[in-house]
């Protein structure tokens, strides 16, 4: 006898309208129809709907999920085992996207263990700009370099990657005072130290992660200010800092 449309709904968890518009574009058609004209739906019809609102919840949009399951040659045992590749996929990246989110609750738990007046002796002036941690999960909390953030866990740790980002601009504001090339053997060296710099906090940070960081210099002022404060800048030096980070990947790719 099959299902009414109400009883397939129910059964699918989805509304007699969601039915009724699948029916509409010619995704899922009911097999039958009683005496009335009232649609019935079958087994091999709650299949389909099963896989439909499977590929649904993978973010597929309907016109594909029509493509895909109008290509020839795939049964049902195909489409499951589709469908269990994209679901292992997506918790894969829900889970990276999980360790990237407690990468960011550690920061923000070892920023926090500083006193306002430990910050201030590291730090001087420096804040973090509101909403920048959230904004730095959702740009790279993806990324594997992220994820595998350490950052410096006691006052003694952070004041010595403080005094090491010191000594770095130091020579990067004489190098830019003096008029040298981005593309100079100087600057390429200070290309190299931001490089380690950034792979003693991620791990490994090559050549391409680091150009993705590098060029935000140039544009985002928050995201200068992290590796050269305000009263340390000089006109055009993320663009400086950007070319010779630039320049020094295709010089290591030579």
């Amino acid at each position: 006898m099959g299902y009414r449309v109400g009883e397939a709904a129910a059964l699918a968890g989805v509304t007699v309208r969601t039915l009724h518009h699948y029916d509409e574009i010619g995704l899922l058609s009911p097999s039958g129809r009683t005496a009335s004209g009232y649609r019935r739906y079958d087994e091999a019809d709650l299949d389909r709907l099963q896989r439909i609102l499977l590929y649904r919840e993978l973010g597929f949009p309907l016109e594909t999920i029509a493509s895909v399951l109008a290509e020839p040659g795939t049964d049902a045992d195909g489409h499951l085992k589709r469908q269990r590749e994209l679901l292992v996929a997506q918790a894969d990246r829900i889970e990276r996207m999980v360790a990237a989110v407690d990468r960011l609750l550690e920061a923000r738990a070892m920023g926090n263990a500083l006193t306002p007046e430990e910050k201030f002796e590291v730090f001087g002036g420096f804040q973090v700009p509101d909403g920048y941690s959230e904004e730095a999960v959702r740009r790279w909390g993806s990324c594997p370099e992220w994820q595998q953030t350490q950052l410096p866990e006691t006052k003694e740790e952070w004041a010595e990657a403080e005094r090491q980002r010191k000594d770095w601009v130091r020579r990067l504001v004489a190098l830019v005072d003096d008029g040298a090339p981005a593309d100079s053997p100087a600057a390429a060296q200070l290309a190299e130290e931001h490089r380690a710099m950034l792979s003693a906090t991620m791990g490994e940070c090559g050549y391409a992660m680091q150009q993705k960081i590098a060029d935000l210099y140039a544009d985002e002022p928050a995201q200068l200010a992290f590796l050269v404060r305000e009263d340390e800048q000089r006109p055009g030096i993320g663009a400086y800092v950007r070319d010779a980070v630039r320049a020094n990947a295709v010089r290591q790719r030579a």
